[in-house]
């Protein structure tokens, strides 16, 4: 019974913006692409070569498709908490509760707190963080005094499955 999964979570990027930005950047090489190899026409007042325009269309789109499959994926079993970040973590990373000292649910400032979304690294001495929208998130801080930060966009059901395990510790 320790292998059940009492909470589950699946989070993608899904800032508008970003996919706006990413879509842009696309379409402006793929037009490039279509004007000057398929037209005959070239792209701009300096011209890219052939290679050099498919080098970096590709690469646009190789970019867009990483994005996308982005994800943070968060399991909370018995034994402890369960997160990867695909395709950083290609496996779950597990954190056991006797190495948890505090274990909430909390509203962060992604921008002011980490300097982002994504994984980020000990920035402003507020610990790791692994974010991919929103504001809210579970706060661990461990025996070792170091402090990991997993967003999430269920706050409610996150602090009833630690409630319910008796691992909500603040």
């Amino acid at each position: 019974m320790d292998n059940e999964i009492l909470f589950s979570e699946r989070q993608r990027f899904k800032q508008w913006w970003v996919w706006i930005i990413l879509i842009g950047i696309n379409a402006l090489f793929l037009f490039g692409v279509y004007k000057q190899l398929i037209n005959g026409q070239q792209f701009g007042d300096k011209p890219m070569s052939a290679t050099g325009l498919l080098l970096t269309a590709g690469l646009t789109v190789l970019i867009t498709l990483l994005f996308a499959s982005f994800r943070l994926d968060t399991i909370i079993k018995k034994d402890g908490i369960y997160v990867r970040f695909f395709p950083f973590h290609l496996s779950f990373k597990k954190y056991t509760w006797n190495t948890i000292s505090k274990s909430f649910v909390r509203q962060y400032a992604a921008i002011s707190e980490y300097g982002g979304w994504g994984i980020r690294f000990n920035l402003f001495g507020n610990g790791k963080a692994y974010n991919v929208s929103g504001n809210k998130g579970l706060q661990l801080e461990f025996n070792n005094n170091e402090k990991l930060l997993i967003g999430t966009c269920k706050p409610a059901e996150l602090t009833q499955t630690l409630n319910t395990l008796g691992q909500l510790k603040q």
